[in-house]
């Protein structure tokens, strides 16, 4: 077969722009939620979150989202993407229906990448050899062996091996069926020639839709070059349909972060037991024990050791420092050589400079504490700012809400605060002040000075202990 291209199709001596169109507009029945299936979880981010990150990895991508069911809930969801194009589809007619929709905001210069909004593991290293065969004029698709192909449009080809078509599973023949080779959807191709393609679809089918797949022959009936890729990973390319696969793929998705985690050098006592649901950044000689939590963006600097059963999102995490088991840091940044838990709580506004000592059963919240300050037993700290050299004593809250207002707790260098105290906002502990244990401070503390509040103990002769009266 001689192959010939459109003049509009030829490539340029520069590559045009690339263009993705990512078909999300499914309603995504199967998974049985109020949320739609591109907005489901996974590690952490949306189904689409991963493929528009996957498509930003591409030199210089220009993306639209095919919307539809939902519509107004995914666009929301994506709004602090001002560069990101979306374009609806209503009804939904099919694959080949919603790249239709797309076509008005596609230039003709340059190839098109449609990627799948529920196919979220696919890598850009993979579809790289797609965008450089769509370059060179061909229309470029990707396949993939399966042992289980059911479901799967399967991938036809001549004695030759040349593709001719691509077979839907319901409109597929017996023979067909036992074909391997299955089509994951994903194609490149010249931007001009897929927007005439999908202009001349028919839905002549079982399904009375427009099939994508069907610019295969109308293709080759322009004498187009068809090449196939065939994916190396099964699993890049497998999709979600309901919340069992969607399990699935989180197992995979784990299993790929932790092994990068390793490759870049952090030691994971398990890696089949951790959950990177966001972004984890971690500097040289990390150590990681098991059934840790990461959400949204934790960084890790160099010698930072978690240990087992920690929750950490959103946190800055110091050289050198040590998070005990079972403890939680959301929203805090901890300076170096910081020491936290066992079962601490850091919340969000929570900042600790060096050698800081949060421990057992201590809740920090919205404060400061200065370097070398400790709060190391059954303490809350809320609203305050603490100087250096502090020593929060056992029992100490920090009282500082009055049922309809926050007050602040200051709390000056060197100041020591006796077990079960209660400063009661807003108050302030002057420089190198010593507050008695049991002290309920509701006036200003002097520093250098020993504040105490208590009632006057008394021990009285011949008090007898009430006994219980006989029964008998």
């Amino acid at each position: 077969m001689t192959t010939r291209a459109h003049p509009s199709d030829a490539p340029d001596s520069q590559p045009g722009p690339l263009q993705v169109v990512v078909l999300a507009a499914g309603k995504g029945t199967r998974m049985r939620s109020r949320l739609p299936k591109v907005l489901q979880p996974l590690a952490g981010r949306p189904l689409l979150e991963h493929v528009l990150q996957t498509a930003h990895g591409l030199h210089d991508a220009r993306c639209v989202v095919v919307v539809g069911h939902e519509a107004l809930a995914v666009r929301q969801a994506f709004a602090a993407r001002p560069q990101l194009r979306f374009c609806e589809q209503s009804p939904q007619l099919g694959t080949g229906h919603a790249v239709q929709q797309a076509c008005p905001q596609l230039d003709d210069a340059g190839v098109v990448l449609v990627l799948y909004g529920d196919v979220p593991l696919v890598r850009a290293q993979t579809l790289q050899p797609l965008l450089d065969a769509a370059r060179a004029g061909a229309l470029a698709l990707l396949t993939v062996r399966l042992a289980q192909p059911a479901g799967y449009g399967r991938i036809v080809r001549d004695p030759q091996g040349r593709v001719l078509r691509i077979v839907e599973h319901k409109d597929a023949s017996a023979e067909e069926l036992r074909i391997d080779e299955v089509n994951s959807g994903i194609l490149a191709a010249p931007a001009a020639a897929l927007k005439r393609w999908v202009g001349s679809l028919r839905n002549d089918n079982a399904q009375r839709e427009y099939y994508l797949t069907d610019v295969v022959q109308l293709a080759q009936a322009e004498g187009l070059a068809v090449h196939a890729v065939q994916a190396a990973d099964a699993d890049e390319l497998l999709g979600v349909n309901d919340r069992l696969q969607l399990a699935q793929l989180e197992r995979l998705a784990q299993r790929r972060s932790a092994e990068q985690l390793m490759r870049d050098g952090v030691t994971l006592l398990d890696p089949q037991r951790i959950e990177v649901r966001g972004e984890l950044v971690c500097g040289c000689d990390v150590r990681i024990d098991v059934g840790c939590v990461f959400e949204g963006r934790v960084e890790l600097a160099d010698g930072v050791e978690v240990g087992p059963h920690c929750v950490l999102r959103n946190c800055r995490i110091g050289a050198d420092s040590r998070i005990e088991a079972f403890s939680h840091v959301d929203g805090a940044v901890c300076g170096p050589g910081v020491r936290i838990g066992p079962y601490a709580r850091l919340r969000p506004g929570s900042e600790l400079a060096r050698d800081v000592h949060v421990g057992n059963f201590t809740e920090v919240k919205n404060s400061t504490l200065g370097e070398g300050s400790k709060a190391n037993h059954l303490s809350y700290v809320g609203d305050a700012s603490v100087g250096a050299r502090v020593n929060i004593g056992a029992g100490t809250i920090t009282c500082n809400y009055d049922g309809a207002d926050k007050y602040r707790t200051v709390i000056e260098d060197d100041a020591f605060i006796g077990s079960d105290s209660q400063l009661v906002a807003p108050v302030r502990v002057g420089r190198g002040a010593t507050l008695g244990a049991g002290t309920t401070l509701t006036r200003d503390a002097p520093a250098g000075q020993l504040t105490l509040s208590r009632a006057r103990q008394q021990s009285i002769e011949g008090w007898v202990r009430p006994q219980k009266k006989s029964s008998t």
